[in-house]
Protein backbone atom coordinates (compact mmCIF):
# COMPACT_ATOMS: atom_id res chain seq x y z
CA UNK A 1 0.00 0.00 0.00
CA UNK A 2 2.89 2.31 0.80
CA UNK A 3 4.08 2.29 -2.81
CA UNK A 4 0.71 3.40 -4.15
CA UNK A 5 0.35 6.44 -1.92
CA UNK A 6 1.23 9.98 -2.93
CA UNK A 7 3.87 11.95 -1.02
CA UNK A 8 2.75 13.76 2.14
CA UNK A 9 2.74 17.24 0.57
CA UNK A 10 -0.24 16.18 -1.59
CA UNK A 11 -2.23 15.93 1.65
CA UNK A 12 -1.58 19.65 2.22
CA UNK A 13 -2.62 20.45 -1.37
CA UNK A 14 -5.78 18.36 -0.91
CA UNK A 15 -6.67 20.10 2.34
CA UNK A 16 -6.15 23.48 0.64
CA UNK A 17 -8.49 22.49 -2.21
CA UNK A 18 -11.14 21.36 0.29
CA UNK A 19 -10.90 24.67 2.16
CA UNK A 20 -11.22 26.60 -1.12
CA UNK A 21 -14.23 24.41 -1.98
CA UNK A 22 -15.83 25.24 1.38
CA UNK A 23 -15.19 28.95 0.81
CA UNK A 24 -16.71 28.80 -2.69
CA UNK A 25 -19.68 26.83 -1.28
CA UNK A 26 -20.39 29.53 1.29
CA UNK A 27 -20.28 32.26 -1.38
CA UNK A 28 -22.39 30.14 -3.74
CA UNK A 29 -25.09 29.32 -1.18
CA UNK A 30 -25.14 32.53 0.86
CA UNK A 31 -24.41 35.21 -1.76
CA UNK A 32 -25.65 33.45 -4.93
CA UNK A 33 -22.12 33.57 -6.39
CA UNK A 34 -22.19 32.93 -10.16
CA UNK A 35 -19.72 32.48 -12.98
CA UNK A 36 -21.60 31.94 -16.23
CA UNK A 37 -19.58 30.72 -19.17
CA UNK A 38 -19.94 28.71 -22.36
CA UNK A 39 -19.23 25.01 -21.87
CA UNK A 40 -19.36 21.92 -24.04
CA UNK A 41 -22.08 19.60 -22.75
CA UNK A 42 -22.51 15.97 -23.67
CA UNK A 43 -26.07 16.23 -22.33
CA UNK A 44 -27.97 19.39 -21.43
CA UNK A 45 -31.42 19.04 -19.86
CA UNK A 46 -32.60 22.50 -18.84
CA UNK A 47 -35.61 23.45 -20.95
CA UNK A 48 -35.12 20.74 -23.55
CA UNK A 49 -32.93 17.68 -23.96
CA UNK A 50 -29.90 18.49 -26.08
CA UNK A 51 -26.83 16.43 -26.81
CA UNK A 52 -23.27 17.48 -27.76
CA UNK A 53 -23.91 21.22 -27.57
CA UNK A 54 -22.19 24.34 -26.36
CA UNK A 55 -24.36 26.00 -23.74
CA UNK A 56 -24.18 28.84 -21.23
CA UNK A 57 -24.24 27.75 -17.59
CA UNK A 58 -23.13 28.70 -14.10
CA UNK A 59 -19.99 26.61 -13.62
CA UNK A 60 -19.43 27.38 -9.93
CA UNK A 61 -21.23 24.25 -8.72
CA UNK A 62 -19.06 22.08 -11.00
CA UNK A 63 -15.92 23.89 -9.82
CA UNK A 64 -16.93 23.31 -6.19
CA UNK A 65 -17.47 19.59 -6.81
CA UNK A 66 -14.14 19.28 -8.62
CA UNK A 67 -12.38 21.02 -5.71
CA UNK A 68 -14.00 18.64 -3.21
CA UNK A 69 -13.45 15.43 -5.18
CA UNK A 70 -9.83 16.20 -6.06
CA UNK A 71 -9.12 17.59 -2.58
CA UNK A 72 -10.55 14.58 -0.76
CA UNK A 73 -8.87 12.25 -3.26
CA UNK A 74 -5.47 13.79 -2.55
CA UNK A 75 -6.14 13.76 1.19
CA UNK A 76 -7.13 10.09 1.21
CA UNK A 77 -4.41 8.80 -1.13
CA UNK A 78 -1.45 10.61 0.45
CA UNK A 79 1.00 9.26 2.99
CA UNK A 80 1.03 10.43 6.56
CA UNK A 81 3.98 12.52 7.74
CA UNK A 82 5.48 9.43 9.39
CA UNK A 83 4.02 6.36 7.70
CA UNK A 84 4.20 3.19 9.84
CA UNK A 85 3.67 -0.42 8.73
CA UNK A 86 0.41 -0.88 10.64
CA UNK A 87 -1.12 2.04 8.71
CA UNK A 88 -1.72 -0.36 5.81
CA UNK A 89 -4.01 -2.53 7.93
CA UNK A 90 -5.70 0.57 9.37
CA UNK A 91 -6.28 1.89 5.83
CA UNK A 92 -7.77 -1.41 4.67
CA UNK A 93 -10.12 -1.63 7.66
CA UNK A 94 -11.14 2.01 7.24
CA UNK A 95 -11.93 1.40 3.56
CA UNK A 96 -14.15 -1.58 4.36
CA UNK A 97 -15.95 0.29 7.15
CA UNK A 98 -16.37 3.37 4.93
CA UNK A 99 -17.88 1.25 2.15
CA UNK A 100 -20.34 -0.35 4.57
CA UNK A 101 -21.26 3.00 6.17
CA UNK A 102 -21.75 4.60 2.75
CA UNK A 103 -23.95 1.71 1.60
CA UNK A 104 -26.11 2.09 4.71
CA UNK A 105 -26.24 5.86 4.17
CA UNK A 106 -27.44 5.40 0.57
CA UNK A 107 -30.00 2.75 1.52
CA UNK A 108 -31.46 4.98 4.24
CA UNK A 109 -31.50 7.88 1.75
CA UNK A 110 -33.34 5.77 -0.85
CA UNK A 111 -35.99 4.80 1.69
CA UNK A 112 -36.56 8.16 3.41
CA UNK A 113 -35.52 11.00 1.06
CA UNK A 114 -37.36 11.93 -2.16
CA UNK A 115 -37.25 14.43 -5.02
CA UNK A 116 -34.64 17.17 -5.14
CA UNK A 117 -33.42 16.19 -1.66
CA UNK A 118 -32.45 12.78 -2.99
CA UNK A 119 -30.61 14.35 -5.93
CA UNK A 120 -28.68 16.47 -3.40
CA UNK A 121 -27.81 13.28 -1.48
CA UNK A 122 -26.52 11.70 -4.71
CA UNK A 123 -24.28 14.71 -5.29
CA UNK A 124 -23.12 14.55 -1.67
CA UNK A 125 -22.40 10.86 -2.19
CA UNK A 126 -19.52 11.85 -4.47
CA UNK A 127 -17.52 12.65 -1.34
CA UNK A 128 -19.17 10.70 1.49
CA UNK A 129 -16.99 7.62 0.96
CA UNK A 130 -13.92 9.83 1.40
CA UNK A 131 -15.38 11.44 4.52
CA UNK A 132 -16.31 8.09 6.09
CA UNK A 133 -12.86 6.71 5.23
CA UNK A 134 -11.06 9.65 6.84
CA UNK A 135 -13.23 9.42 9.97
CA UNK A 136 -12.61 5.69 10.40
CA UNK A 137 -8.90 5.90 9.55
CA UNK A 138 -8.06 8.76 11.90
CA UNK A 139 -10.30 7.33 14.62
CA UNK A 140 -8.35 4.05 14.45
CA UNK A 141 -5.01 5.92 14.53
CA UNK A 142 -6.20 7.91 17.54
CA UNK A 143 -7.28 4.69 19.24
CA UNK A 144 -3.85 3.13 18.61
CA UNK A 145 -2.08 6.26 19.92
CA UNK A 146 -4.08 6.10 23.16
CA UNK A 147 -3.06 2.47 23.69
CA UNK A 148 0.66 3.23 23.35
Amino acid sequence: MKNFLLPYYFKIIGLSLILIGILFSVFYLKYDFKYTTAVFALVSMYMENRFFVITQTNTIDEIILILFVVGFGLLVFSKEKSEAEFFTVAREKALVKASIANTIFILISIIFIYGAGFVAILVLNLITVFIFYLLFFYFSLNKIDKKT
